[in-house]
């Protein structure tokens, strides 16, 4: 057995999340495991590795292997604050380096480094998924939207007094351990913590637009009930809900399952403005003919190999082989260095 850190109340709910899955299937608990241990340490130590894998009957390195892929498992303490900035294209465009920066030289701290004080770990990240907001900073996940690197800072200093800002979308702000413990599967028992937040502008504008256009999801009913799939509670039939009309004269186009397998086969090999598109209206498809004989597909295989030929080991374009060649000779002959060889190559 091996010792570790963690108290009676994590290894009963470690059990807790165990009971979830099915008992051949029991190490499929070990995401929300490693959650939890996150929630104990504030970051996935050795001993919560251990823990993992001592729960769970797995080795070490297995837990391991999980816990270094997936990057919301931290592998050294962390900060109460997980800050993260967007540097990608669309937020980088808009000044999520600047914030960056700001945020750099404020806290004194670079990528994945934390604060002297503990409380803040600054990471950027290559994309928070919400382009349409950007620059978008994240706490512990949540999103800060439209940032720039006077608020950024702004809102980093108000952390480290104690702090708690609403974000820009979701519920209130909790710790890294707080989060780790929902993470887990389990609720937080903070009043308010999960408070409904405030909607984004850019997400209303598309159901506004929706709604504008009569735009809607066909045999969608939003008064369906939610059945709780108890016996003899049989789900409702769908109503077919008729499609908002659309303006356009085209005529109705099969859908894409009505494929034939070759025509996929060809769509998915070579999708390009010759391939035939059935469901097209007025396209017509090409039947398929009889098969090639052998000697006809032999004939067709050494045309495609003699039309692409394998690639070489040849220098790539901007280094001339016969000069360097040439260099090396005139080096040994002359009983000279490398250094001259090089010097003689670069006069060439």
């Amino acid at each position: 057995m091996t010792t570790t850190v963690f108290t009676d109340a994590t290894r009963a709910r470690a059990r807790e999340i165990i009971a979830r899955y099915p008992a051949d299937r029991s190490r499929s608990a070990l995401l929300p495991l490693l959650h939890l241990v996150q929630s104990e340490e504030g970051y996935v130590s050795p001993a919560g590795v251990a823990f993992c894998a001592e729960v769970l009957g797995l080795n070490k390195a297995q837990v391991g292997a999980v816990a270094s892929f997936y990057t919301m498992y931290k592998r050294r303490p962390t900060g109460d604050w997980l800050v993260s900035v967007c540097t990608n294209t669309m937020c980088n465009v808009l000044g999520g380096q600047e914030v960056y920066d700001a945020l750099t030289e404020h806290l004194g701290v670079g990528h994945d480094e934390t604060t002297e004080d503990g409380s803040i770990t600054l990471e950027h990240a290559e994309c928070l998924a919400a382009c349409d907001y950007g620059p978008v900073m994240t706490v512990n996940y949540d999103f800060f939207d439209g940032v720039d690197p006077q608020s950024a800072v702004g809102l980093v200093d108000e952390l480290r007094a104690g702090g708690r800002p609403t974000p820009s979308r979701g519920a209130r702000l909790c710790t890294l351990k707080e989060m780790a413990v929902q993470l887990a599967g389990f609720a937080d028992e903070r009043e308010g913590a999960v408070a409904d937040g405030v909607p984004g502008e850019p997400s209303l504008r598309g159901l506004r637009l929706a709604e504008q256009h009569g735009i809607s999801v066909p045999g969608f009913d939003p008064n369906t009930p939610i059945r709780s799939g108890k016996a003899g509670d049989k789900p409702a039939p769908a109503t077919p809900a008729k499609a908002a009309p659309t303006g356009t004269t085209a005529p109705d186009v099969p859908a894409p399952d009505r494929k034939s397998p070759q025509v996929r086969t060809a769509e998915t090999r070579q999708p390009d403005a010759q391939t035939a598109v059935p469901d097209a209206p007025g396209t017509k498809v090409p039947v398929d003919g009889a098969a090639p004989t052998s000697s006809d597909a032999r004939a067709a295989e050494a045309a495609g190999t003699a039309a692409n030929r394998p690639a070489g080991d040849g220098k790539p374009a901007g280094d001339d082989a016969e000069a360097q060649e040439r260099n090396l000779s005139e080096a040994e002959s002359s009983g000279g260095g490398r250094g001259s060889a090089n010097d003689k190559g670069a006069q060439k």
